[in-house]
């Protein structure tokens, strides 16, 4: 029984190096099955709003919004914002530039009253929006996007919107329950840094391992299935006055 014998030290050693990761595999799809992903991303307290129709006759024409500037975008477009028309220019090599479409000029600075007046007209519930931060530097939650206001709600999933200081949109959404979230995709992609690379050498390598285990075990069940038969079919010949096999 070399085969047996090789198959369960081997299934053994390989489940005890991965078992814990294995264990996070399944809770973290645990966790991702079972919150709806539009909770994840705080959909539940967008507020529904219709958007605002244009008044082109106060928009700017884009050639001589981008000549003033000296742009030669390879993308614009023109939206609707709460702070009204914006002229969203996408150059070659940099940061999108955005302008009021109005005037064709940078929108003046959003102040903390704005953000956070900004932030409730957008937020569904009851719950009031306590305070406006300024973020010169991204939190990492937010994606890399800067700078930002960050307004907080005092509910009870820690709701906090990020906003636009030029165009006072609601940029992103997160909770508490997108911070639970997060950890345990961090877990099941084995990047605690970023929670972004699920093609990096650790990962497939645990992977490939499991893949192993599972092979092995899947061997181990059928070896001990043929000997269980086998004992089983021994005992039957053995037991008197039970006619053999090829008479039934």
């Amino acid at each position: 029984m070399k085969v047996l014998r090789l198959s369960t030290q081997i299934h053994k050693w390989l489940a005890l190096l991965v078992g814990l990761q294995v264990l996070f595999w399944v809770g973290g799809g645990l966790v991702m099955t079972a919150i709806p992903i539009e909770t994840v991303r705080g959909e539940h307290r967008v507020r529904a709003t219709e958007p605002a129709p244009l008044d082109l006759g106060q928009v700017r024409d884009l050639e001589a919004v981008a000549g003033e500037l000296d742009l030669a975008p390879t993308r614009a477009e023109l939206k609707t914002t709460p702070r009204g028309p914006a002229w969203v220019l996408v150059p070659v090599e940099g940061a999108p530039v955005v302008l009021d479409a109005r005037t064709g000029r940078p929108f003046a600075p959003l102040s903390a009253e704005e953000a956070r007046r900004m932030a409730a007209a957008a937020y569904r519930g009851e719950a009031p929006a306590v305070g406006a931060t300024r973020l010169a530097d991204a939190e990492a939650e937010t994606g890399g996007q800067s700078p930002l206001w960050r307004v907080d709600f005092e509910d009870r999933e820690g709701t906090r919107f990020y906003v636009s200081p030029e165009t006072g949109e609601v940029v992103t959404r997160r909770s508490a329950v997108w911070r639970f979230y997060d950890f345990f995709w961090r877990l099941h992609i084995m990047d605690l840094e970023n929670g972004e690379d699920f093609n990096h050498p650790l990962l497939i390598g645990a992977t490939a391992l499991t893949f192993v285990i599972v092979v092995t075990g899947f061997l181990l069940l059928w070896i001990r299935l043929a000997r269980d038969l086998a004992q089983w079919r021994a005992r039957r010949r053995a037991r008197p006055g039970a006619p053999p096999l090829s008479e039934r």
